[in-house]
């Protein structure tokens, strides 16, 4: 199933433009197609190491994708890992970059003449903890604190998702810490020259500051911002609107911003309305809920759509959990930077099986657990990877949509049966003190 998708969103030809534009040879066994699904597959798969990616060439699971290679047909391909490995740091991070923006760029379509839910995209930060290696700790400095120096570096990454689909564009990264550490709102910078004209930013109070506000106005998307009172007051010239009401207002950048920002025109001015609502938090209390945007919806639409910024909370742990990418394992810069690109790669795939699992069940794709579709999709890749007659394979597709439009998401419409708190630190013990040895003396008299 992923297998055929991977084939028919970035086919042959994708792979050999590519090779023809960088002047690349073709290397045996391992072109660029099989090294790029095989490192996917990796990271899809739980016990995905590079012996059992190297079992797939060796017994010839990969079909068709495998090259007209004399060692392929008869069936003598080596069980060592060391060609794959070498293969892998061949392979360009320009290639996998492109496959990155090719499969989001195939599975989904933005457009002003869209509804606001499928123009929406989710915006947030996160971090991974990356191997202890030189050149990584030189490129990813650790975190400190009172106790001195942590031991390994630490990466900082931000992620925009399609709301309505879960599809992941290519993510933004950087040092968290550091004297090149990187923020969320300038990377956020960046990410946007990565979204669909016509898209709308959907994010918290971290992102409602002028720079990204005029960064998405340059980029051409609209934005629903969740902004602090304060920032409302500025914005709104020390004149808040009342409650369940709203006001047009023109946000121009503060002092502290064009110092921040030097290359902010003089006349730089973002133009949207400044919305006032009343919300009710899980304990039952109520407070105001300050959004800044620039599109024209209705503003009761507005205030009931942006709980779901929640949503993005749940992807990243998807990515980081059912994805485990909560620690990178790669050793290089380089490595990291495909396995982290080629990660979201796949994550793409089995959100595209979600969406046309929901899709046959009439859901939205996101009533849908990304954990339960994976599972369903790697159980099967290997079934549906040896039939070749094309009405076989078809039903049995048709069969592994249905179990897993299954793992629909149980409805919690109730608040939760306990409160959040803080885990308690647990007890603390003290340190073991060494004694001195006994003396011979000692000992004697012990004995006796």
């Amino acid at each position: 199933m992923l297998f055929n998708l991977f084939q028919r969103v970035v086919p042959p030809q994708f792979f050999q433009q590519m090779r023809d534009r960088l002047g690349l040879p073709a290397r045996g066994i391992y072109s660029l197609s099989v090294v790029v699904w095989l490192m996917m597959w990796q990271r899809l798969d739980g016990c995905g190491s590079l012996a059992m990616a190297v079992q797939q060439v060796v017994q010839g699971v990969l079909g068709d994708l495998l090259p007209d290679d004399k060692r392929v047909r008869q069936r003598r391909v080596s069980s060592n890992t060391g060609g794959l490995t070498r293969a892998r740091q061949r392979l360009p991070l320009l290639v996998i970059e492109k496959v990155c923006d090719t499969i989001f760029t195939k599975l989904t379509e933005v457009g002003r003449s869209l509804t606001l839910m499928q123009r929406l995209f989710l915006l947030d930060g996160s971090s991974m903890r990356l191997e202890h290696t030189p050149s990584l700790r030189h490129a990813f400095p650790p975190g400190s604190n009172q106790h001195g120096e942590g031991h390994w570096p630490i990466l900082r990454v931000l992620v925009a998702h399609h709301l309505h689909s879960g599809l992941a564009t290519r993510p933004c990264w950087g040092p968290m810490y550091g004297p090149e550490a990187v923020s969320e709102q300038g990377l956020a910078e960046r990410i946007m020259e990565g979204l669909p004209s016509g898209a709308v930013l959907l994010g918290d109070c971290n992102f409602a500051v002028f720079s990204v506000a005029w960064a998405a106005q340059q980029h051409d998307h609209d934005m629903l911002f969740r902004i602090t009172e304060s920032r409302a007051h500025k914005v709104a010239g020390h004149w808040l609107p009342p409650a369940d009401s709203e006001r047009r207002v023109e946000w121009r950048p503060s002092a502290d911003d064009r110092r921040a920002h030097p290359g902010l025109p003089s006349e730089a001015v973002v133009r949207g309305r400044l919305i006032v609502a009343h919300g009710t938090a899980s304990d039952g209390k109520r407070y105001k809920l300050y959004l800044f945007t620039t599109v024209e919806e209705p503003r009761q639409v507005l205030v009931d759509l942006y709980p779901r910024r929640w949503d993005i909370e749940l992807d990243i742990r998807s990515l980081k959990q059912t994805l485990r990418m909560h620690s990178l394992r790669a050793k290089t810069v380089e490595m990291m930077e495909k396995e982290l690109l080629l990660a979201i790669a796949g994550y793409n795939l089995v959100r595209s099986v979600q969406m046309a699992a929901a899709r046959q069940a009439n859901l939205e794709p996101r009533r849908l657990s990304f954990a339960r579709v994976q599972s369903v999709v790697m159980t099967a890749v290997p079934r549906l990877a040896t039939l070749t007659d094309a009405a076989e394979w078809e039903a049995e597709y048709q069969r592994v949509l249905v179990w897993a439009a299954q793992g629909k998401l149980p409805n919690r419409a109730g608040k939760r049966s306990y409160p959040r708190k803080v885990w308690g630190k647990g007890e603390t013990y003290p340190r073991y003190k060494c004694r001195e040895p006994p003396s011979l003396s000692e000992d004697k008299e012990r004995s006796k």
